[in-house]
This record gives structure tokens, C-alpha cells and sequence, in this order.
């Protein structure tokens, strides 16, 4: 795999000059998709503007001085996505990555108390050896519980690195969720209803408002009040 794209190619998510450069640096694996999210050093070049150029931004990112998630990253390609944390040491400065109302990616700034934690969604279960359950996350990570507490869809706020479950928000009637895909990406929305299908096709979660969209572009952030905003996001 190429280690570079055309910026013309670019996911249109990534808020980047498509004319001005010809290339952009492509995303290495990781725990998430390239279309859904974007390289560190663009974060910190482009989004940010904490570097002039890609030689100043490797810089700061291989001086250790960059961390995701509470982990330090000398990866310049480092894939940074959907609700991941992003510290710069040198400056105390905390970020999170969310979306804007046109579903683009967007990195924006938080307090330094919201920075210990993460939202992450069940993507699917695993029953293990020993009984236990293995909840796949949407950020590629995992978390082994002895007892099945939990529901595919629902989002847990747990803390980062450590992975201590702290709060759990449940796909339901009710709660507050983030709109991840298709026209109304970037809202939040109260959940009316959730409708499971006994067909191939996706479950649909119908929201207050009289709008609807399949479960897997449905994110939940609260129940009585969202745990993230963005200040550009509407609340319908």
C-alpha cells in the first residue's frame, strides 16, 4: 500500500486544501477506516496549524511529544478518527475528534479534565474461554467483562489508557445521539425509536424530529444531556 494520495482522492471528510499540493499522506492500518478518518500529521499541519510543513510536524510527532488515547504515537500516519483524543505535551493543549455538521472531520479543542476519557460504541460481542464477554469496540479496541451488561449499539465512556468502564449510554428510546452518516451527519437528536428488522437489512433508529437512518450512523452521547458538543452541531 502507498504511503501518499492524490488530495484530489481524499476522503471528503477531511478538511484539507485539495489545490494547493498535489499529494497527501495516506493513513497506515489501524483502528480505523481511512475513509472515516485522517492522518496525524495532517491533524497537525492542516487542521491545526502547529507545524509550517510535513518536516516540522514529523518533527514534533517523532520528539514523542504527541499522544492518542494516552499513548504516545511516532507514527506520522497514524489514523486519528471518531471521538479518539489527541494531547500535545508541549503545549498542554487537549483535543477530541468530532464532526461538523457536513459530516466533515473536525478536531476541537476540550478542556484538560475531558481529556482521561472516551466515548466508544459496541460493535459486536465475543463469548471467550473462561465465559467471559469481549466487547469489539469501534475503535479497534477490546474489553473483557465477566458478565454480558451490555448491548451491541450502546456506547460506554470509559477512561483512556486504562479502559475503566465509567458511564454506559444505552441505544434506546430516549437518548441523545450523534448522527454519523448521511444528510443529517454532524446533528444531535433524541432517540424516539428503535426499530429492530427480521431481515437482511439494517435496523433503523428513528429520532424526534421525524427523521430516520440506519443503527450503524447512529453514535449515542448522553441521555439527559450530551457528553460531547461541537459547537457547530445542531440539536434538533
Amino acid at each position: 500500500m502507498s504511503n501518499r494520495m492524490k488530495r484530489l482522492a481524499a476522503p471528503r471528510a477531511w478538511k484539507i486544501p485539495r489545490k494547493t499540493h498535489k499529494w497527501a499522506p495516506h493513513p497506515s492500518p489501524g483502528p480505523h477506516p481511512v475513509e472515516s478518518s485522517i492522518p496525524l500529521i495532517v491533524a497537525i499541519r492542516d487542521m491545526l496549524h502547529l507545524a509550517d510543513n510535513a518536516r516540522e510536524a514529523k518533527r514534533v510527532i517523532a520528539a514523542r511529544k504527541v499522544m492518542v488515547d494516552g499513548r504516545v504515537i511516532t507514527d506520522h500516519r497514524f489514523p486519528l478518527g471518531f471521538m479518539d483524543v489527541l494531547e500535545i505535551r508541549e503545549i498542554d493543549a487537549h483535543y477530541r475528534v468530532l464532526l461538523d455538521p457536513r459530516g466533515n472531520i473536525r478536531v476541537v479543542e476540550i478542556p484538560p479534565e475531558n481529556a482521561g476519557w472516551k466515548l466508544v460504541r459496541i460493535e459486536n460481542k465475543t463469548a471467550v474461554r473462561g465465559g467471559r464477554i469481549q466487547l469489539n469496540l469501534h475503535d479497534g479496541r477490546n474489553i473483557l467483562l465477566e458478565e454480558n451488561a451490555y448491548r451491541t449499539g450502546d456506547v460506554l465512556k470509559i477512561a483512556v489508557p486504562s479502559q475503566e468502564i465509567q458511564e454506559h449510554y444505552p441505544l434506546a428510546p430516549g437518548s441523545l445521539a450523534m448522527i454519523t452518516g448521511g444528510s443529517h451527519a454532524g446533528k444531535i437528536a433524541r432517540i424516539e425509536e428503535y426499530v429492530i428488522t427480521r431481515s437482511p437489512k439494517p435496523n433503523v433508529v428513528r429520532f424526534e424530529g421525524g427523521f430516520e437512518t440506519i443503527k450503524q450512523n447512529v453514535f449515542v452521547v448522553g441521555v439527559n444531556k450530551p457528553e460531547v458538543v461541537l459547537p457547530e452541531v445542531s440539536i434538533v
